[in-house]
């Protein structure tokens, strides 16, 4: 079950290969705001490199390919204006491997948003030919592949659309959009930055493009809701910071299968010491409760966590929620319980996940811990007879009739996680 408010970690669900994951019914030539996600194949950090001595002084250095791209990006309003599409860039930023678009339509378009979209991933591969490619850069030979010896391989000239010279220093004269040209080839960057790049130029050659192979293209939000805008804007350019902490935090933010806690099995990422702390809490709270009796609850808790205990729960109710949300605030340690959040073992997009919102901050710094059960997990006999306890004797205070649950049902699944959060919290 999808999570969509900021108490929880933001849940992103990599795109069914099979199917487009376009917004049913939506006109996509309509005024809109759009935050586009393009990523490189397999991830090669073909724009530049992250560098930086702290998260706060992270930032992208690009490559010349990089640049020519940033440069696409400044110009693509104007560019596709002359087209008949108005549109405004409200933020972008163009990390190693993959790009954030931020883009308003502000009148209706002659064509689909996604024509501009492709438009533009197709100006990026073709640059990419020019920087890498172009004068056989990488040919050295009749389609051997390897770096080749000619005027390219050494960084002096290239050659650009027009067949004229220019030299290494990357001056564009007319716009990127302009006749083409082919400037200095500065590699990837990074130690092994040639290497990457001779190692993708390898795929590239068999496939025409340097984007992921994605039926649907690339990954995109609608912002609908009020204040989804500066969240967007604020996210897109916090990029470098959040990259510097995850490449120097590896560890809190890897995803490890299998994790046996309370002989039950789980997919876990964050600080496994949490784990290991002596002193624990269970939060729990129904979904009728009070606001006075949330209150009252949270200021337990919070004593409970300012002597050092370690808070257990499943944030589902209101209340739970409004619980993990304070602690997270007031840097507190959580160990929050999921349903349904992580990309499946084997997925392309389970060695880039993180955690969204401002869980990622708490993860960063250690005070978090995100379990989701496995299926035998779920399913596990145990589990399921104090579920049908709690339910029952919940069910007789309340003077209702037992009815046994489905174990496919969210209630059940939500029963279950607090049962977990219950058995680790002792």
């Amino acid at each position: 079950m999808a999570q969509k408010n900021d108490e929880r970690p933001s849940v992103w669900r990599p795109v069914d290969p099979t199917r487009h994951h376009r917004e049913n019914g939506w006109d996509y030539r309509g005024r809109a705001i759009y935050h586009f996600t393009l990523v490189v194949e397999e991830r090669y950090p073909l724009f530049g490199t992250l560098e930086g001595d702290s998260a706060e002084k992270a930032f992208v250095r690009l490559n010349n390919f990089g640049h020519r791209v940033y440069r696409m990006l400044d110009e693509l309003a104007q560019f596709y204006k002359g087209k008949g599409f108005a549109l405004k860039v409200l933020a972008q930023k163009v990390m190693p491997d993959h790009i954030h678009l931020v883009i308003q339509v502000l009148e209706p378009l002659p064509q689909s948003i996604g024509a501009v979209v492709r438009g533009f991933k197709s100006g990026c591969t073709k640059v990419y030919k020019q920087e890498y490619l172009g004068d056989r850069a990488f040919c050295g030979g009749e389609g051997n592949g390897g770096l080749g010896g000619g005027e390219n391989a050494t960084g002096v000239h290239g050659s650009g659309e027009n067949g004229t010279r220019v030299h290494g220093s990357g001056v564009h004269e007319t716009g990127v959009y302009g006749s083409g040209w082919t400037g200095r080839s500065e590699g990837l960057g990074g130690e092994n930055g040639e290497e990457a790049l001779v190692q993708f130029a390898r795929i590239f050659a068999g496939r025409g493009s340097i984007w992921e192979q994605n039926p649907a293209y690339y990954h995109e939000r609608i912002l609908h809701a009020p204040g989804q805008l500066r969240h967007m804007i604020d996210y897109v350019k916090d990029n470098p910071r959040r990259l510097w902490l995850k490449k120097h935090h590896p560890n809190l933010f890897k995803l490890h299968r299998k994790t046996e806690v309370c002989c039950l099995s789980f997919t876990t990422l964050g600080n496994h010491f949490l784990l290991d702390w002596p002193d624990r809490q269970m939060v729990e709270m129904s979904r009728s409760a009070t606001d006075g009796q949330i209150q009252e609850r949270l200021q337990a808790v919070l004593a409970a966590a300012h002597n050092g205990a370690i808070t257990y729960t499943a944030a589902i109710s209101k209340g739970e929620k409004l619980i993990a949300r304070t602690l997270r605030e007031q840097r507190y340690p959580l160990v929050v319980l999921l349903n349904d959040g992580f990309p499946k073992e084997g997925s392309p997009h389970e060695r880039y996940y993180k955690p969204g919102g401002l869980y990622f901050e708490a993860c960063a710094k250690g005070q978090l811990l995100l379990l989701e059960p496995t299926e035998q997990t779920i399913l596990d006999t145990s589990i399921q007879a104090a579920v049908e306890e709690t339910l029952r004797r919940k069910a007789e205070a309340r003077h209702y009739r037992y009815t046994p649950i489905p174990v496919t049902t969210d209630r059940y699944r939500f029963a279950a996680l607090n049962e977990m959060a219950r058995r680790m919290s002792k």
